[in-house]
Order: structure tokens, then sequence, then C-alpha cells
């Protein structure tokens, strides 16, 4: 089925952000900003809180055009009622995709390709902490803001290349994803061309990234495309250990963050990212590990565009069950319906 045509938001600017960090040495306290969006802000002000269809080939595990796995059809899945949903597994096939295929915003799931593409162009191993990055004063100056999530850095002060990317992607930090952009290409617009274009390599036909942190929502995609995004970056060693870290430190502030991932940890779960925002909804892209057959499986699933138009809190909710649900069907029933295939 061909991709419908993105829709760009004509101001670009999109709606704040409220995703609910839980820092492990500080209490968040609630500040009112605006009358659609009630935001979190940390200590210091580091952080800012922020269904029908049919099933089809769209985001398929091995390939563009690749049909539902077989053994997919004798499984009952707790497919989201509303927005958007797919499924895949390592070896196997695609377990589905649900909801019309149509462009939404994806708020801070677009750190997916951001990562993606830091380590495309700096490659770093497991285990190593990658290059040396020197924080400039604009992301010093954004980290105190109140009207998104961002992270600490001192400007001068160096960080590791995996410092700076789990800083993007336990806590979502947006002026860390800015910093790591800047730092790449020399400015974030050259940046966001180089997402759109490994994007178009990956194929994610009906996806368009007009920033680096999530913050627009011109910024658009599909949950068959951000399938496809990460089941290329979870092949990634360093992209793996990163969105798996439960917990990160940002150096020289002491403030300690937990993953934003409330699944990371339990059912197999070892990331992935997530995201919301009023006009975005609750997102979630997840990994988990099953045995089929024998066998030791990758799972991935992405859910998109729960409760749109509410608060950011109440989106990630929905996001967050909606994935467990289907998390906690696979893993009951898949080894069942493999030994019967």
């Amino acid at each position: 089925m061909p991709a419908a045509p993105t829709v760009p938001d004509p101001t670009g600017r999109g709606v704040r952000f409220r995703i609910r960090l839980r820092p492990l040495l500080r209490r968040p306290v609630l500040v009112p900003l605006t009358a659609a969006v009630v935001f979190v802000a940390g200590t210091g002000g580091w952080y800012a809180a922020g269904g029908g269809g049919s099933a089809n080939g769209a985001g398929g595990c091995d390939g563009p055009g690749e049909g539902v796995a077989p053994l997919a059809r004798s499984l009952h899945l707790p497919w989201p009622r509303e927005g958007q949903a797919s499924v895949a597994v390592e070896g196997v096939g695609s377990l589905g995709t649900r909801g019309a295929q149509k462009p939404v915003p994806i708020a801070s799931v677009t750190k997916v390709m951001t990562a993606y593409v830091i380590l495309k162009d700096r490659p770093m191993s497991a285990d190593a902490p990658g290059a040396t990055v020197v924080a400039d004063q604009r992301a010093a100056d954004e980290s105190y803001s109140s009207v998104e999530t961002t992270a600490p850095v001192l400007a001068g002060r160096k960080y590791t290349q995996r410092r700076l990317l789990e800083l993007m992607m336990v806590p979502s930090g947006n002026n860390v994803a800015r910093l790591l952009a800047r730092w790449d290409a020399g400015d974030e617009k050259a940046f966001v061309a180089k997402m759109n274009r490994a994007a178009a390599g990956l194929g994610m036909r009906a996806t368009t990234y007009t920033g680096v942190s999530g913050m627009e929502t011109s910024t658009r995609s599909t949950a068959a495309d951000q399938l496809r995004l990460a089941r290329a970056a979870m092949k990634v060693p360093a992209f793996r250990q990163i969105v798996a870290t439960a917990s990160v430190t940002a150096p020289g502030a002491g403030v300690t963050f937990r993953n934003t991932n409330r699944l990371l940890g339990h059912d197999g779960v070892i990331g992935l990212k997530t995201g919301s925002s009023t006009p975005a909804g609750g997102n979630l892209v997840w990994a988990t590990r099953q045995e089929v057959a024998g066998t030791d499986r990758l799972v991935i699933g992405v859910v998109l565009h729960q409760r749109a138009g509410t608060t950011p809190a109440e989106g990630s909710a929905a996001a967050h069950e909606a994935s467990r649900a289907l998390i906690a069907a696979i893993r009951s029933e898949l080894p069942a319906a493999a030994r019967r295939a």
C-alpha cells in the first residue's frame, strides 16, 4: 500500500513536551506554565516533564513488502484501539501492523534517528566511551529550560560521546540532541538533512524529519517506518547498550536520571525510546527478548499516537499500557504459535 503523504505543520513550532522524569536524588515539583500543558521542572530547571485496521506487510521484519509471518495468524494480539502499531520478530517476520499508516508527530521518538545517524557517522564499540565532545555555551544555557526536556551540561566541559548519547536517550535531553547534531554536522540544519537521507536509505517513505529532538510537530512518521528504523538501530551494539541503560548521571551536576521507558527491565524489555506531547500523544518504541522454537529472538514493536490531544502524561501512560499488553500477549502466545507453525 503506498505511503500517505507527509503533512507538515505550518508553524513548525510544535507544542511543548511534558515528559515526567524522575531524578533518583530529588523529587520534581509541578510548575503550571500554560492552560494546555503542565510541565514538571526539577531542581535548577534542568528538565521538563514532558486503532482499527487490518494487518499488512508494511514495516515487516525482513524487508519492504514482506507479508505477515504465517504463525502470526494464530496469535490474538491486543492491538491498540487508536493510533498505530507495528510488531516484528527478527528471523521470524512481521506480526502485523494496525491503524492507518498516516504520518503523525512522533515527539522524542525522533531521537532514535538522531542517535542512529551519530553512530553511523562516529562509530563506537559497545563498551567504548567514543569521541570527546566539548559542550558549547548554547547547550549549557538550554540546560535550564522549563519548557522542554533537557539534561544538564556545562559550557567548556569535555564529555564522552557515550555519556552524551545516554543523556539524550535516557532522560531525553533535547539540548543534548542539538549539541550532538552541531558537533557532528556543524549545524542542526545539516544534521536534519542527514536524518532524512538515512530515512530514505531505510525505505522510510512516510517519514519527514524537521528537527533533531522531536519538539517540532512537523517531524512526522508512521509505526511501520519507525519499526524499520528500530530494527536497523538495534543492529548497532553501542545503540543497544545505550537504550538498555536504566539510569545515567550528569557529570558535574550530581543529578541521576532514570530511563523514561518504564517497561525497561520487565518482561525481557531491553529498550528502546519514549516520546510524548499533546499533538503527538504517547509514543513508545520497544524491544524485548523472547525464546521462539529454542532460539532467542529480538521482538521490536512501535506504538504511536495514543491519546493524542490530551496531556503528555496521559498519552505516555496509554502508550506504555498498550505496549505492555502487546508484550505480555506475545510472550504468552508466540512460543506455542511457533510450535504449531
